[in-house]
């Protein structure tokens, strides 16, 4: 099983990532994770108001934030996207969540192809709350075709540039096997899962029976959004969660 850290003055474990947000967080015993979405997205410094205001009004530290689905403009180039994460954990270091460098944070980042917004903002959060005897919770953080923790995603994408039938099911292969390898950390599978997201503007019809089908990702149905991955060159993204109470604002 890939190692995992707990966090307990957050009410989870973390599977470790890159300097942006981890692999995914599971809840720690005595713990459940909830899920807020917002009814409109909200822009990145007053969406992080509005996310301290919610943990604080549940009586919770704001180091109970565990993970974020974000919204941006359009896909960053790389340097751009270095630049927005800079910006996106200095919060989080004031918050006490991210510490020595390490970032506890689950996130997914993606770039609506209609209506984006008009700067980064958050879709939604993720935070732990106390729950005794609570079924098992965990958010697996939003992955794309390419190795993270590179000097560059462009020199790893699997199948640059080619969205036909078997550029999307290549694709979509690395990106499921890198879904399981996240849930397999905390003990969880597709069968665990309560919803399942993909993020692509391109034609994934041949992979969702041959592919997503054989392996069980569509027993509680799929999410499509029709949006694309945050860095240019990137064409597919999934993530995926199981969380029992979830809530819109």
């Amino acid at each position: 099983m890939t190692h995992t850290v707990e966090a307990p003055d957050s009410g989870y474990r973390f599977m470790p990532g890159v300097s942006q947000y981890s692999c995914g967080i599971a809840a720690l015993s005595g713990f459940a994770i909830e899920r807020v979405r917002f009814s409109e997205p909200v822009p990145l410094t007053a969406g992080f108001a509005r996310i301290a205001e919610i943990i604080k009004a549940a009586g919770r530290p704001l180091t109970a934030f565990g993970a974020c689905e974000l919204r941006s403009p359009a896909p960053f180039t790389e340097d751009g996207f270095k630049a927005f994460n800079a910006t996106y954990i200095k919060t989080l270091i004031e918050w006490g969540v991210m510490r020595d460098g390490v970032n506890p944070v689950a996130r997914s980042n993606v770039c609506p192809r209609i209506n984006p917004p008009a700067e980064p903002s958050f879709h939604a959060f993720s935070y732990t709350v106390p729950a005794t005897e609570a079924p098992d919770s965990f958010v697996v953080a939003g992955s794309g075709e390419s190795v993270e923790g590179k000097a560059n995603y462009r020199d790893h994408v699997v199948a640059p540039g080619d969205t036909g039938p078997g550029g999307m099911l290549a694709k979509a292969k690395f990106v499921l096997d890198e879904m399981e390898r996240r849930m397999r950390a905390f003990g969880g599978a597709w069968a665990d899962t309560t919803a399942v997201q993909l993020y692509t503007v391109y034609d994934v019809y041949p992979v969702l029976e041959r592919e997503l089908g054989r392996r069980g990702v569509l027993h509680n149905g799929l999410t499509w959004h029709f949006d694309r991955p945050p860095v240019i060159g990137l064409d597919y993204e999934m993530d995926c969660r199981r969380v029992h109470r979830e809530r819109v604002v």
